[in-house]
């Protein structure tokens, strides 16, 4: 087994049959950051005895007959938003750092170690999740693994890129306009947000209360799959976590059927302001898919420009204190767009959400008519480190906000969405969204299964 590229469901299935211990995937994990990861700029911490001390714990349970949990042995590791016990939860920020170490675990790290995961480290991530390139002005930026000159994007950039460059098959990272999908795309990894509260966010440092998810990176299908189902269930620590009973969506990616699954492309707003290439990406997906029907989701541009508005607001209001106490500290950048959240009227994030509430009922009716939509992740692939702005439709546009021009309406209204890599020859990734309505999670995962099977997406990992 490579395991440089092997998949987490691979390495678990190995580790259970005794055809690998889990301590020799865990040193190798731990090798291959310290060789790779001072160029990378993926980790922030790496917490090597506690690795080493868990695997040698899965490998008892294996000798003794039982079985330690469907992610045996795997090495994984979290955005340092994460809470783990013993360590500071920095959300990339320079204040965070003097902070106790944390006494828990958040939830969703708790349930990947209790299905026999193995956590190797916490991850680079921009400051406050509040950014879309993981240039982090406190601890660095952490660079594309397929062009160092390149943004891993963000805020989940070394959560991507990790995964991306092989050090580990599997990472968490947080998504609230799109920090799972942009990186994701821009890494070419699979990277997966599913519907606001399906997953606790307990433990987790929030952004805006009531846009953040949390979600896997991983190499395959069945690895988000499988992810997917370990982290489901209700939490009473995150007030939004939902009560639905968790429904297992691993095994039906086998099943390589989609027959009656009614799949769209997004027209309109998803077809403006992207480049040719992005636009090829999701024609190659349509093709596939034998997909010819076009679906207008109305007034997508309001609703990127209201989660603007409503994010703003509500990460200024989290910070305001600290921004008052010791701007200084902050990011320059992240600074100054709280300090502009902060000064927006009332009246303006009001009209917001409801105009919020009026997109979710449009949206709704447009999942009567189809199952799946898919469209663009990101406009272009992966922009250079420090690059401002860029070129599309002959207009020159400022970089970073852009990135999230796809990805913001529709976690607006918390839909689930996985970002699936495009399989292109020497070229930078691309990725395309595959867009469901709220709980229908397993409707994604079945669709990208019979993509990954055709060959048409795939995990670029750079060993």
């Amino acid at each position: 087994m490579n395991l440089d590229s092997a998949d987490a469901v691979s390495i678990a299935v190995a580790v259970c049959e005794g055809k690998v211990k889990a301590l020799e995937v865990t040193q190798a994990a731990l090798q291959r950051i310290a060789a790779r990861d001072r160029e990378l700029n993926c980790f922030t911490t790496v917490t090597t005895d506690a690795a080493l001390a868990d695997a040698e714990k899965i490998d008892h349970e294996v000798k003794q007959g039982n079985n330690p949990g469907l992610l045996a042995g795997v090495p994984f590791a979290v955005k340092n938003l994460f809470d783990v016990a013993g360590i500071t939860t920095l959300a990339g920020a320079k204040i965070n750092a003097e902070n106790s170490p944390a006494t828990q675990d958040a939830t969703a790290v708790a349930r990947l170690k209790q299905a026999g995961g193995i956590l190797v480290g916490a991850l680079n991530m921009d400051e406050y999740a509040y950014g879309f390139v993981t240039e982090n002005s406190h601890y660095g930026a952490t660079h594309n693994p397929h062009d160092l000159n390149r943004v891993a994007g963000g805020s989940s950039g070394g959560s991507a890129a990790a995964v991306a460059a092989g050090l580990v098959p599997l990472t968490l990272g947080s998504d609230t306009n799109g920090s799972i999908r942009v990186p994701a795309a821009l890494c070419g990894v699979f990277g997966f947000k599913p519907t606001y509260g399906r997953l606790s966010r307990a433990g987790v440092a929030l952004f805006s209360s009531s846009f953040d998810h949390i979600g896997p990176f991983a190499r395959s299908v069945r690895d988000i799959a499988t992810v997917f189902d370990v982290l489901q269930g209700e939490d009473e620590r995150d007030p939004v976590c939902t009560k639905r009973p968790p429904v297992e969506t691993r095994h039906g990616v086998s099943l390589q059927n989609i027959d009656g699954i009614r799949i769209a492309i997004a027209g309109d707003y998803f077809c403006q302001g992207a480049s040719l290439e992005a636009l090829a990406a999701v024609q190659k997906v349509a093709d596939a898919l034998h997909v010819t029907e076009y679906v207008s989701i109305p007034e997508a541009h309001r609703a990127r420009a209201a989660a603007f508005v409503i994010t703003a607001c509500e990460g200024a209001n989290l910070h305001l204190e600290k921004l008052r106490q010791r701007p200084q500290d902050f990011d320059p950048a992240t600074r100054d767009r709280f300090l502009a959240g902060a000064l927006v009227p009332s009246h303006w994030y009001m009209q917001a959400q409801r105009f919020r509430s009026w997109f979710r009922d449009r949206v709704r009716e447009v999942f009567e008519k189809v199952d799946i939509i898919i469209a663009p992740t990101t406009p272009i692939s992966a922009p250079l480190i420090g690059q401002q702005t860029m070129i599309l439709d002959g207009e020159e546009i400022l970089v970073r906000p852009h990135l999230g021009l796809f990805t913001q309406p529709l976690s607006f209204i918390g839909l689930p969405v996985l970002s699936v890599p495009i399989q292109r020859t020497d070229a930078l990734p691309l990725g395309v969204q595959l867009i469901a309505a709220p709980y229908h999670e397993a409707l994604i995962l079945q669709v990208a299964s019979v993509l990954e099977t055709k060959g048409i997406i795939s995990a670029f990992i750079v060993p």
